[in-house]
């Protein structure tokens, strides 16, 4: 990985040619194809198109879709994704079409990259809303051919390995997206190699200092626990041989990631995490598997409580392997993982090592595996951006729960599952229908958290009254919460348009925007179209049975009702801070004012990136507040306030650090509080106050105020905090 940071790019038809040998040897050494006719037709057909297209290293852009075929080949997939992953930019970036690409290499190929073009072509007026119709047109592309999203990937990952050559704010955007969006994906997708090799880019940009700490110590142990890994390699092979085991042992040390997450999600030392030292064991059957793990317990003292055993009981993403952490004879824990060769294939590339033993994808069984797919499109449907996108968070980014019916079926949930969750998961009946909850023949409350291993029985009744409003607080699966909504979008909806109704002008009040507002055509006709409603009665009906929040809805007309004042406003002048020679205060311009006393609000505390705007204070000068205060849309429809609000922005560049408040909801454990402070020590953000409180329900509220540079520094600490365990929520102070 350092090697792929740190090279240099050979330039010109030099570095096509090494290019175009690395993808040829990827595809001799993990694929069968023989005949290269077509993939050299390809490598013509992309060089002609991209001509002299540089990359920002300053080398043919064609090195890149090469990298990209290579990676692609090395996943062992068929000779159609190898030519897609030649031409994937071609659309995207040269003027050739999909009927081009149809002629010359068939439909197939010509959907694959019209699929992989179609993920990035669109611009969108927010972040939220790009994140989550990115999400949305992968899983369509996947649900359609999966090959799509594999290139995808494979894309990302080449783009990940050469990403020192961009500059720094676009490092941390796209590691941030990384980390949120396609390792989790490949996570989903079991290709685990990949997913980490991603995990361990992005958090070179994310957190260097914290990456290059653990990369030192490792490197500074490497000497000492050398002959310590060479030892265990042996004994273990010497053990195998005496019990006529034909296997492969191999040693490795834990990813950096995985490292950085245990050591500070869980404020361990480097010492204290038990699996940096790692051992694979591969067999040629199941059965060698189980007598692997026997010698390995004779040679080695296990540790209770770390064996899983994830053939008996795979993980959805096709993962299997049995684990076992044990103490080596020099007191030095260390993980064994025990697979076939098969399960190793899948453990590594996921659902692309189907292209190596069954030549594609098809059959129930593998209807069956994605199956996840057309259940969060189907969530998706009802969801607005933020639910869709929190809901697919725990869809695909946390752990899970195996719990069991009855009869011993397995069904797998979010970490967090109720047995609300559960009961949906057997079908949409069995949930509306619920009334009383067993787990392991005890009666529980529905907001019983599932632990592995439970025994679940949902006791039902034909006379059930149906699901509660409250029960969408309790579930975590997308799955659940989406059948709820359903039998309230269906059988409630004179019901959903009062509660929806009294929720929407609630929020209209809160945020201080006038009820008129709404009953402005010019502005709640296009929100309707948006959202594909025929009548206001529709609106509320989908804010009452939870379609979409009143929040974002009332946050969509205060800023349509802005824009459309700035408009009739018209002959306003335009006002450019950079060309007017003002002199900031604090990192701030006032219009038309020099050294003017500026102070922050405490209300909403803005910070560098937020859009602002400046009251005129009544002897303490202006005081500055962002544009989505809610104080400030109450005053500004003040007639005796409305005049003092002033232009204000922020200067192109300052050096101060600026306070701010964020909200934590999450649920109570010990150790919560400890964790919030560590993280931010480790990100080196000062923490100028921190209040925590029990809030009942075994939930907690914490308030931080905190000092950054700016809101990307802020955005980067609040998704750090959101992936902290039991934090439920995250959100600024004073909207």
């Amino acid at each position: 990985m350092d090697e792929k940071r740190s090279e240099e790019p050979v330039l010109g038809m030099e570095g096509a040619n090494l290019a175009h040998r690395e993808m040829l040897d990827s595809i001799a050494a993990h694929t069968s194809i023989k005949d290269l006719t077509r993939i050299e037709k390809a490598y013509e057909y992309a060089l002609e198109a991209h001509g002299n297209q540089l990359r920002k290293d300053g080398s043919l852009y064609i090195t890149h879709p090469l990298h990209v075929a290579a990676i692609v080949a090395e996943m062992g997939l068929d000779e159609d994704s190898i030519v897609a992953a030649i031409l994937h930019d071609v659309i995207e970036d040269t003027p050739r079409t999909h009927e081009e690409i149809a002629r010359a290499f068939g439909d197939s190929v010509a959907d694959i990259v019209e699929g992989v073009s179609k993920l990035t072509r669109v611009t969108y007026t927010s972040k939220e809303e790009e994140q989550m119709e990115n999400l949305r047109k992968m899983f369509l592309a996947m649900a359609k051919d999966i090959r799509v999203i594999l290139i995808k990937i494979a894309d990302r990952l080449h783009n990940m390995r050469t990403m020192n050559y961009q500059s720094a704010a676009k490092q941390r955007e796209k590691s941030l997206e990384t980390m949120e969006i396609y390792a989790p994906i490949a996570h989903r997708l079991g290709m685990q190699k990949i997913k980490l090799e991603l995990e361990d880019l992005s958090l070179i940009y994310l957190d260097p200092v914290g990456y290059a700490e653990i990369e030192t110590e490792l490197r500074e142990r490497g000497g000492k626990y050398e002959g310590f890994m060479e030892r265990t390699e042996a004994a273990i092979k010497e053990r195998m041989a005496e019990a006529h085991i034909r296997c492969t042992v191999q040693k490795r040390i834990k990813d950096i990631y995985s490292i950085y997450r245990k050591m500070y999600g869980q404020n361990k030392e480097l010492s204290e995490v038990m699996d940096v030292y790692a051992f694979r064991v591969i067999v040629d059957d199941i059965a060698d598997c189980y007598n692997v793990l026997g010698c390995i317990h004779e040679l080695y003292k296990p540790i209770p409580g770390r064996f899983k055993d994830y053939i008996g009981t795979p993980k959805p993403n096709m993962y299997q392997s049995l684990h076992t952490t044990v103490i080596g004879s020099e007191g030095i824990p260390f993980e064994v993982q025990i697979r076939t060769w098969e399960m190793h294939q899948t453990a590594e590339y996921g659902i692309a090592a189907h292209w190596k033993y069954k030549e594609g994808i098809s059959g129930k069984s593998d209807e069956e595996k994605f199956a996840w797919i057309r259940n969060l499109l189907e969530s998706q449907q009802e969801s607005d951006a933020s639910d869709f996108f929190s809901s697919l968070k725990v869809d695909m980014f946390s752990d899970e729960v195996y719990v069991f019916t009855p009869n011993g079926d397995v069904k797998n949930l979010p970490a967090g599952a109720t047995p609300i969750d559960f009961a949906y998961s057997i079908h949409s009946a069995v949930g509306n229908q619920m009334t009383i909850a067993k787990v392991n023949g005890r009666i529980v409350p529905f907001s019983h958290e599932l632990q592995s291993g439970d025994i679940v029985e949902i006791i039902t009744s034909a006379s059930a009254k149906g699901p509660s409003r409250d029960w969408l607080k309790m579930v975590k699966s997308s799955e659940a919460r989406n059948k709820i909504r359903q039998w309230f979008k269906k059988e409630r909806r004179d019901e959903n348009i009062l509660t929806g109704k009294a929720a929407f002008e609630a929020e209209m009040r809160r945020l201080g925007v006038p009820l008129s507002v709404a009953a402005n055509e010019e502005i709640i006709t296009p929100i309707l179209k948006k959202f594909s409603y025929s009548s206001i009665e529709d609106l509320y009906a989908s804010i009452g049975y939870g379609g979409i929040s009143a929040q974002k809805l009332v946050n969509r007309l205060r800023d349509d009702s802005r824009a459309l004042e700035k408009n009739a406003e018209g002959d306003k002048p335009e006002w450019n801070p950079a060309a007017s020679g003002q002199k900031p205060v604090h990192g701030i311009i006032v219009e038309g004012v020099d050294n003017v006393l500026v102070k922050f609000s405490h209300c909403c505390m803005p910070v560098p990136g937020d859009e602002v705007v400046g009251f005129i204070t009544k002897g303490f000068g202006v005081s500055i507040h962002r544009t989505d205060c809610k104080n400030y849309h109450t005053s500004v429809e003040k007639e005796s306030d409305k005049n003092r609000w002033i232009r204000v922005a922020w200067a192109a560049q300052t050096d101060e650090r600026y306070g701010t408040g964020i909200a934590i909801a999450a649920n109570d454990r010990d150790g919560l509080v400890m964790d919030i402070a560590t993280l931010l020590t480790t990100l080196k953000v000062r923490v100028s106050g921190l209040t925590a409180r029990d809030i009942g329900g075994g939930r907690a509220e914490i308030y931080l105020t905190i000092e950054v540079k700016d809101k990307a520094e802020l955005s980067v600490a609040m998704a750090k905090l959101m992936a902290i365990r039991g934090v439920r929520e995250v959100r600024r102070q004073g909207t």
